[in-house]
């Protein structure tokens, strides 16, 4: 355990980011599932609507760190191709 004022503060900081950060992956997997899943029900409305939803919340994931920039392009790029094959 730390005995330090400083690092019982970084352990605390660390605890809340990590919390934070928990939360915006399990959003931004929640997202992608549902363009999936709109792609796989064949809708394509549905899937471009789920889409255009989705690619901001992933970019931002990227702009705060949560995931790589590159994951985010490809997430977005595999997913784009994904809603174009119903068209």
């Amino acid at each position: 355990m730390a005995n330090h004022k400083s690092a019982i503060k970084r352990i605390k900081q660390t605890a809340k980011r990590t919390e934070r950060n928990k939360h915006e992956r399990s959003t931004l997997r929640t997202f992608i599932k549902r363009v999936r899943e709109a792609v796989a029900s064949k809708d394509q409305a549905a899937a471009q609507a789920a889409l255009a939803v989705a690619i901001p919340v992933i970019d931002g994931a990227a702009t705060k760190g949560i995931i790589h920039s590159s994951n985010a392009s490809r997430n977005v790029s595999r997913l784009t191709k994904l809603v174009n094959t119903l068209g």
